[in-house]
């Protein structure tokens, strides 16, 4: 039995990994049963039934003309779409082969702005106890290739956010490794693709590398042939390859980055500052949102690697602040060049394009545009105060000589509105090539006297109603009305009747056109071997189209920066290589853009590198110091920052811990997650690091909280020596100003008390010194607690500051209980004394003796709580670690909870 299209099809799907198949049928691409249902509900299409040897399925399908968009909205679904085409054998049948793979990582037509990275990971071992994780960036449709090592899960994670894969190729090791995986998943939004193991293997990969970038390709970027970056970007270069896309062409050079050339922001701390996203999961209100102000798509990624990948080279961030101090200063220049900057496309993109062998006349005409903006950014600077600044210099890095001859043949080749489709015809300018002109002369002739026919024949043989016309049924054709249809010549041959003419042909007619469609054809083949030569051309000029692209986004970038200075009064900051921090009239750079903002001062230096910051629920202590790693980052970044004046020593890394997103569908409770946290920030911050924490201990018991967080200030100070900024509700803490030379306090101010006539005012400014009191009740005041909890709350605060019983009321007649606080256990204590309230509030106190309470509670507390309490009693917490500490609160935890 021969196969018929569904078997042909099914048996396709089954060659290959991908999640679908759209197999080409003469003009559609169709999809067959569970594919085409998927389709028809993502796509919306109508699902018809094709029956197959006596089954039926479901069918869908795209024009063939239509495939691009369709398989673009799948691939930035999440799917990974093969691609099938048909091709005609000896024998005269149709046969169709899988020709192409389109994933989210090797997506070149997106629709996205955004990078589209296709990432691996693989595990190697640094021979140092941890691990060494190689990764590899590729971005397929601008061409960057980025590769690096680095020690530690943690870090590859931390990595992996910072570039937010479309799609991760997880290496043989790490597609075990279940927590890293589960992490990745968690927090990425990448396809994740397995891949066979021997793509990963160090001699294979090597090869692959050296074979498309060179044999010293290695060598010359740092890189040794072992490394597991190397590995990773062999299992790239063999995935993408294997996709049969061509889109390998467009990546021209593998770039080595090492991680300490940036600074360290793992993903919680990325998550925490909202850099590009805010902790609701939009990007409206995020950093990037805010200062994003450019004016073209590969300006506008540009600057989101700036913020995200802050820099340590404080030359280069030199570079940066001179130029967006240019910019900022010369308001009517920096228009100008905005001006020119939006006539620029997608430099990046197109060059991936043109390599892929994707670009069409449309493509080449933009890039051909885009090269003009060169000169026209040239133009617009010289003669401004911006011929002194970086800017020339960041201009220069293209070949402008080379660019201007491209841009000059492209010019001489193209019509300024070529067809969309590259077999159209039209593409070309008169006089590019001979050939061509002479084809075009002959078709125009031919076009004229056909043009010309039905006038002649109606003078020449006295018709009327005479039409010449061409379909693809009849070719050409005369057409004659049915009145005169019996006076048309011997020589005419009728081919049709209709109901209201007769077509006729003539010899001459047949052989004008057979001799059009000769010189149609011909015109169509030269004409698209003609774009076809010179689009590889420009492919070959891939790495210029790159350079001047990345030229033109870093002066829209510079002038993102510059822009959002001058509108919002941000000062350049004074970077060095010291350990101060100090700002005056500190602001944080989104809140200040919806808000009335207060603005404050920061200092941290050697001798005053610790800061605990207490004051009020909602006073702005969150604000405070988010404001200052912003500040510090937007410095590293190359920005100007929000604030009067800031002196910024450059830091390696900044680290935060600021709440807890509660993931027990991960199976970590909230405490867990900030303990976690925690230990990541004292095992990986260094003396030049940045250190944010807004509350420690507070998932735990009072007490077990105060003693980690202790712990944990003290480690911070004495070991580690980070600049820190540690806001805490545990007043006891601010104590340790007393004890430790790097240690101060700092409170944000309130007016007023509860209850007073004004009552309580946040004042928003943050002044030396400790408070006592974090006004908690007042805020349940302002969020709406009802009134009688609140007043309730009150007395029971005021008990507790004087060490007073405190009335346990129960409901309906059975009067009240006295309990005492014991602060030294950090529980209630009964005291035997049973209290009935009378009317008018009078309380009647009977006494029963002292051990009656603690009967009571001990015959309340069940075996397996006793045995906790026991535990944590005979627990000495100065001696044991933060994450030791955190291991047996989460066991006792686990066991209290059973």
């Amino acid at each position: 039995m021969s196969q018929g299209i569904v078997e042909e099809f099914l048996s396709l799907k089954a060659e290959t990994d991908a999640d679908l198949l759209m197999m080409q049928c003469g003009d559609f691409y169709e999809l067959f049963a569970d594919d085409a249902e998927v389709v028809a509900d993502e796509l919306d299409l109508t699902i018809s039934q094709k029956s197959s040897h006596g089954s039926s399925y479901p069918m869908a399908g795209v024009p063939l003309s239509e495939l691009t968009p369709y398989l673009t909205a799948l691939v930035e679904r999440g799917y990974r779409v093969a691609v099938a085409d048909q091709f005609d054998a000896e024998d005269g049948s149709k046969y169709r082969e899988i020709t192409r793979l389109a994933s989210p990582g090797t997506l070149v037509e997106t629709t996205d702005d955004d990078a589209q990275y296709l990432a691996a990971v693989v595990e190697g071992d640094a021979g140092r106890g941890e691990s060494e994780y190689g990764l590899a960036f590729a971005d397929i449709t601008t061409g960057r290739f980025l590769v690096t090592a680095v020690d530690g899960a943690d870090a590859a994670g931390a990595e992996l956010y910072r570039f937010s894969p479309t799609e991760l190729l997880p290496g043989p090791d790490v597609r075990t490794d279940d927590p890293l995986l589960s992490r990745l998943r968690e927090r990425l939004d990448a396809t994740h693709t397995l891949r066979p193991s021997d793509e990963f293997g160090s001699g294979r990969a090597r090869h692959r590398v050296r074979d498309r970038f060179g044999e010293s390709t290695l060598e010359s970027i740092g890189l040794e042939g072992d490394s597991p970056a190397v590995q990773a970007a062999g299992a790239v270069l063999a995935y993408v390859d294997d996709t049969g896309l061509g889109v390998a062409a467009a990546m021209s050079r593998l770039q080595h980055y090492r991680p300490d050339d940036h600074l360290d922001l793992d993903a919680t701390t990325q998550r925490n500052l909202e850099l590009v996203e805010t902790m609701q999961g939009g990007s409206e209100g995020s950093l990037f949102d805010t200062v994003d102000a450019t004016v073209s798509s590969p300006g506008r990624r540009l600057l989101r690697e700036w913020l995200t990948r802050p820099r340590r080279d404080r030359d280069l961030l030199a570079r940066r602040h001179d130029a967006v101090e240019a910019l900022a200063s010369a308001a009517l220049a920096r228009e100008a060049l905005r001006d020119r900057l939006d006539d620029a496309y997608d430099l990046e993109r197109l060059a991936s394009r043109t390599a892929s062998g994707s670009a069409d006349a449309g493509d080449l005409l933009a890039v051909k545009q885009t090269l003009g903006v060169l000169p026209a950014l040239e133009e617009a600077i010289a003669g401004t105060q911006l011929e002194t600044s970086p800017l020339p210099g960041v201009l220069e890095n293209p070949d402008r000589e080379t660019a201007a001859a491209l841009r000059g043949e492209l010019d001489e080749a193209l019509r300024e509105d070529p067809p969309k489709t590259v077999t159209q015809g039209g593409i070309f300018r008169e006089g590019y090539d001979d050939e061509l002109d002479g084809l075009i002369e002959r078709h125009e002739e031919l076009e004229q006297f056909l043009d010309g026919l039905a006038g002649r024949e109606k003078r020449e043989h006295g018709l009327s109603h005479v039409t010449v016309d061409r379909n693809k049924t009849d070719g050409y054709y005369i057409q004659v009305g049915k009145s005169v249809a019996d006076q048309v010549p011997e020589h005419y041959r009728e081919v049709k009747t209709l109901k209201n003419s007769k077509r006729f042909v003539t010899d001459e007619l047949e052989e004008k056109e057979r001799e059009i469609m000769r010189v149609e054809e011909a015109r169509g083949e030269l004409e698209y071997e003609l774009f076809e030569t010179l689009r590889d051309r420009v492919a070959d000029h891939a790495e210029l189209l790159q350079d001047a692209g990345r030229a033109i986004a870093e002066v829209d970038a510079l002038a993102s920066l510059a822009d959002h200075a001058a509108r919002n009064d941000w000062t350049r900051p004074e970077l060095t290589d010291g350990d101060a921090l100090h700002v005056e009239a500190g602001r944080h750079p989104v809140v200040e853009t919806t808000t009335e903002f207060v603005p404050n001062d920061l200092h941290l230096d050697r001798d005053r590198r610790f800061l605990i910051v207490t004051g009020p629920n909602m006073s702005g202590k969150s604000t405070y110091m988010r404001q200052a790693a912003l500040i510090t980052l937007l410095a590293q970044a190359g920005s100007f920052v929000p604030a009067r004046s800031a002196e910024v020593g450059l830091v390696d890394g900044i680290y935060t811990r600021v709440g807890a997103l509660d993931e027990l569908a991960q199976g970590r409770s909230t405490f867990m997650v900030e303990m976690q946290e925690l230990s990541n920030i004292l095992h990986s911050a260094t003396e030049d690091s940045l250190v944010i924490l807004d509350e420690v201990g507070r998932g735990t018991a009072t007490y077990d909280g105060i003693s980690i967080a202790w712990a944990a200030t003290e480690y911070l100070h004495n070991e580690v020596r980070a600049k820190t900024l540690f806001a805490t509700h545990y007043h006891e803490l601010t104590t340790l100003a007393d004890h430790l030379d790097g240690v101060a306090n700092v409170h944000v101010a309130v007016d007023g008390e509860p209850g007073e006539e004004n009552d309580v005012t946040f004042l928003r400014t943050v002044r030396d010194g400790p408070t006592d009191r974090s006004y908690g009740i007042h805020v349940a005041d302002l969020a709406g607690v009802p009134g009688p909890v609140v007043d309730r709350a009150g007395d029971v605060l005021d008990r507790l500051r004087e060490d007073k019983a405190i009335e346990a009321r129960g409901s309906g007649g059975d009067g009240t209980k006295q309990a005492v606080f014991d602060l030294s256990s950090g529980s209630f204590a009964g005291e035997g004394t049973e209290s009935r309230q009378e009317p008018g509030g009078a309380t009647d106190a009977v006494g029963d003796g002292g051990g009656a309470g603690v009967e009571a509670r001990d015959a309340a507390v069940d075996p397996e709580a006793a045995d906790v309490l026991d535990e944590l009693d005979g627990m000495n917490v100065a001696e044991i670690s933060p994450v030791e500490l955190m291991q047996r609160v989460e066991e006792w935890q686990s066991r209290l909870d059973e």
